[in-house]
């Protein structure tokens, strides 16, 4: 009866962080490492080149204190490099449960530091992380306008939501806009923010949305108030000609705005078929959703000259009014 083979154990270099353990298996044209940590023991089976030539090098090792159960590794074409995370970040006094050290694991003196060293790398990495966010809240911040959704989104995604209360305001009479200005303003802005920057990710990162929600907004903190003071029949004149005027610069550029995310939408909806469709037989066309938003894109500014009419108007009767009354 032939008796098997005795496993062979490859060399094993270790080092350590507070954090971090750190071995280097040397074992050169490794293929399908079997690496694995289970009950707090490492599993480590390859087949590769070692001491005893080319065979199956295997080991086994019993941390001293608990690891997290995922190991990283790399292999080279010289050696297959382990790296271990502790489960809590402190200083072992050994590698291994066991007190004696195997034969096959020795110190990586490329990595080896003790624990005065260490304490003094981990002070000298916070201080550069420290220093680097100095350094970046202190640098002008060029690129806010592509992290502009990002940071503001769900903000937006909340205040575009309640401008639905617009509609049923100006439905119900609580406040006097007219009905069918109000439902096209809110429909389109909910329409480019859901549907055509919140759907496509390539959109986000535009310097346009910047612009969009810059003129969205600085429009509504004139006009809101007006409204508020209006429903408890207050009217402060500047307010009132500061809402029916600034109008007039604002609202071109914030529709220029959209129609620009629009045309920068077109190719990326057109190349990644989102919200396309297919018409059924006998048909079976391909309808791209980049042809609704050029049809879109035409009825805006059909919409802004409308409703700039509408603005106008009602610019006259507020304030060309009392110029009347004053002659």
């Amino acid at each position: 009866m032939e008796r098997p083979s005795p496993s062979l154990t490859p060399h094993v270099h270790w080092a350590q962080r507070h954090s971090e353990l750190y071995l280097r298996v040397e074992l050169s044209d490794v293929q399908s490492p079997d690496i694995a940590i289970a009950d707090n023991v490492l599993h480590f089976k390859a087949q590769g080149r070692g001491a005893k030539g080319d065979n199956v090098y295997e080991f086994q090792l019993a941390f001293l204190e608990p690891v997290k159960p995922h190991p990283v590794y790399k292999v080279t074409q010289r050696q297959v490099n382990i790296t271990v995370q502790k489960k809590e970040s402190n200083w072992w006094e050994r590698l291994t449960k066991q007190e004696k050290r195997p034969l096959f694991l020795a110190p990586d003196f490329d990595r080896w530091l003790d624990e005065s060293d260490a304490e003094m790398e981990l002070k000298a990495k916070e201080e550069e992380r420290i220093n680097k966010i100095r350094i970046e809240s202190r640098a002008p911040k060029d690129h806010s306008f592509y992290d502009t959704f990002h940071t503001i989104a769900d903000m937006m995604y909340f205040c575009q939501t309640l401008a639905f209360l617009e509609i049923l305001n100006s439905l119900v009479g609580i406040v006097r806009s007219p009905f069918i200005p109000s439902l096209f303003q809110v429909l389109g802005r909910n329409f480019v923010l859901f549907v055509v920057l919140g759907n496509v990710e390539e959109m986000q990162s535009k310097a346009v949305v910047f612009f969009i929600f810059y003129f969205w907004s600085i429009i509504e903190i004139f006009r809101y108030p007006f409204y508020m003071l209006s429903c408890i029949n207050i009217e402060w004149k500047l307010l009132t000609w500061i809402r029916y005027t600034i109008w007039i610069p604002l609202y071109p550029l914030g529709a220029l705005a959209e129609a620009v995310s629009l045309i920068q939408a077109i190719p990326v909806f057109s190349e990644t078929g989102k919200f396309s469709f297919m018409l059924p037989y006998p048909l079976s066309t391909t309808i791209k959703f980049s042809f609704f938003l050029q049809i879109y894109l035409i009825t805006l500014f059909l919409g802004v000259f409308t409703n700039f009419r509408h603005l106008y108007k009602q610019r006259r009767q507020h304030l060309g009014s009392k110029k009347r009354k004053m002659k």
